[in-house]
C-alpha cells in the first residue's frame, strides 16, 4: 500500500505542477526517447518545450480535462486493469487536447497528427495492457501473456509512468510514458530498430544518391516488396528467394540506380530475421549487386507499408517525386496491388494513397510513383508507425 500511496502521490503532482517542478532531478532514459520521438513527434516535442507545455495546461478546458482523467485514474486505486482502462483516452478527451494542440506537424496540420498520436496511445493501451485483438493478430501484438508477465507489465507500465523521466510528457498526462512502457515491456520496440536508416547497412547508397543525377534513369527506383515465410527459423521465404532473382534481373538492364528492399520482422511473429536484410544478403552474396545500388527498409509488415516506407526512403534519398518507380514483385502480388480494392485498403489502413499506381510493364512490374503524404507518422501502428 505504501507504494501505492507514493504513484498516487507522484501522478497528483504530475497533474498540479508546472512542467519545470516536474522536470527537477528527472533522468532520461535513451530508449525510451527514441521510441517517443519515432512514435509521438508532436507530443515528444511538446515535453521538450516546457513554456508550451505550461500554456497547454494553463488552458481552461485542457485542465478542467486533465483533473477528470486524474480522478479516473486515482479512483481505481490498486485495481491495474482499471488503471489501464482509465489510461484510455476518450473522444471528448482527445478532441479537447487535440484542438488545444499546437506545433511543427503532418501536412494535415497539428490537430490532425494530435489525433492520431492520441489514437495511438490508446491502441498500444488497449492491444498490450488489456489484451484487445490486434487487427493482424498473427503478427501484431503480444501475442500469448501468461497472467502473471501480464499483471507485472502493468504493475510496471503504471510505475514506470509515474516516475519521473526527462523530456516526457509527463506534467501533462502519465498515458503517454505509460503506453511507451507496455511495449517496451513486451520488446516490441520494432519501430526504432535499424535508425537511423540513413547508415548502417543503406549508408553506401545515401552516399551515392548525394551526387546522382536522377535523370539519368527511367525509374528512380526498383521496390521488392516483401513476402515473409510462416516457418520458424526461415530466413527468406520461397516467394522470398523470387522476387531477389526477379529483382536482379531487372536491376541488370540499368533502368533504375537502386532496388529498395522493403519487409521487417513480420512472420512469423516477432521473428529474428528482416525480409529486407535478408533479401540484400541474397542480393549481393548470390548475385553481385553492388551494396551501393541496395536500400534496406526493415519496418514494413504490410504491402500498403512496404510502398509508404519505401516512398519515405526515397524522400529520405532526395529522390525527385515526379518520377516513376518500379514495384517488382510475383504476379499474384502485383496483380493485388493493381486491384482497386488494395486502393481501398490503404484509405482504410493508412488514411490516404502512399503513390499513384501506373503502367504495367509486365507480370511482375508495375510502375508506382511515390506521395509526400507517405511521411505521415501513425502510432496507431506502434510498431511501424
Amino acid at each position: 500500500m505504501a507504494a501505492v500511496a507514493v504513484a498516487a502521490a507522484l501522478s497528483l503532482t504530475t497533474v498540479c505542477a508546472s512542467a519545470q517542478d516536474v522536470r527537477a532531478q528527472a533522468v532520461r532514459d535513451t530508449v525510451t526517447e527514441s521510441l517517443s520521438q519515432r512514435l509521438f513527434p508532436l507530443f515528444d516535442a511538446l515535453g521538450r518545450d516546457p513554456a508550451a507545455l505550461n500554456a497547454l495546461q494553463a488552458r481552461p478546458e485542457v485542465a478542467a480535462m486533465l483533473r477528470a482523467r486524474f480522478d479516473r485514474r486515482a479512483a481505481c486505486g490498486t485495481d491495474l486493469g482499471c488503471v489501464a482502462q482509465a489510461m484510455v483516452w476518450t473522444d471528448g478527451e482527445a478532441q479537447v487536447l487535440a484542438a488545444a494542440a499546437s506545433g511543427k506537424a503532418a501536412d494535415d496540420g497539428p490537430a490532425a497528427q494530435a489525433g492520431r498520436e492520441i489514437a495511438g496511445i490508446n491502441t498500444i493501451v488497449r492491444t498490450y495492457g488489456l489484451g484487445q485483438v490486434p487487427p493482424y493478430p498473427g503478427i501484431d501484438g503480444a501475442g500469448m501473456v501468461d497472467p502473471q508477465e501480464a499483471r507485472s507489465r502493468l504493475q510496471a507500465a503504471t510505475w514506470l509512468s509515474q516516475t519521473v523521466r526527462a523530456n516526457s510528457l509527463q506534467a501533462l498526462d502519465p498515458s503517454l510514458d505509460y503506453a511507451l512502457a507496455l511495449l517496451d515491456a513486451a520488446d516490441r520496440r520494432d519501430a526504432i530498430s535499424y535508425e537511423p536508416l540513413t547508415g548502417g547497412l543503406n549508408a553506401p547508397a545515401f552516399r551515392r544518391a548525394k551526387g546522382l543525377d536522377w535523370k539519368r534513369y527511367r525509374y528512380s527506383a526498383l521496390i521488392v516488396t516483401g513476402v515473409g515465410p510462416e516457418v520458424d527459423g526461415m530466413p527468406l521465404s520461397p516467394y522470398g528467394k523470387y522476387h531477389v532473382r526477379l529483382a536482379a534481373q531487372r536491376f541488370a538492364a540499368g533502368d533504375a540506380p537502386f532496388l529498395i528492399l522493403t519487409g521487417g520482422h513480420a512472420h512469423p511473429r516477432a521473428t529474428a530475421f528482416a525480409e529486407a536484410e535478408e533479401m540484400r544478403r541474397a542480393l549481393i552474396e548470390r548475385y553481385g549487386v553492388p551494396a551501393e545500388a541496395i536500400v534496406i527498409e526493415p519496418h514494413a509488415r504490410h504491402t500498403t507499408t512496404n510502398l509508404r516506407n519505401a516512398s519515405r526512403l526515397l524522400m529520405a534519398m532526395g529522390a525527385p517525386l515526379d518520377k516513376d518507380t518500379l514495384i517488382v514483385c510475383n504476379p499474384d502480388q502485383s496483380a493485388m496491388i493493381e486491384n482497386p480494392e488494395f486502393a481501398a485498403r490503404n484509405n482504410r489502413e493508412l488514411g490516404y494513397q502512399p503513390g499513384t499506381i501506373g503502367a504495367r510493364v509486365s507480370p511482375t512490374d508495375l510502375e508506382f510513383r511515390p506521395s509526400a503524404l507517405s511521411a505521415r507518422v501513425d502510432p496507431r501502428d506502434p510498431l511501424d508507425p
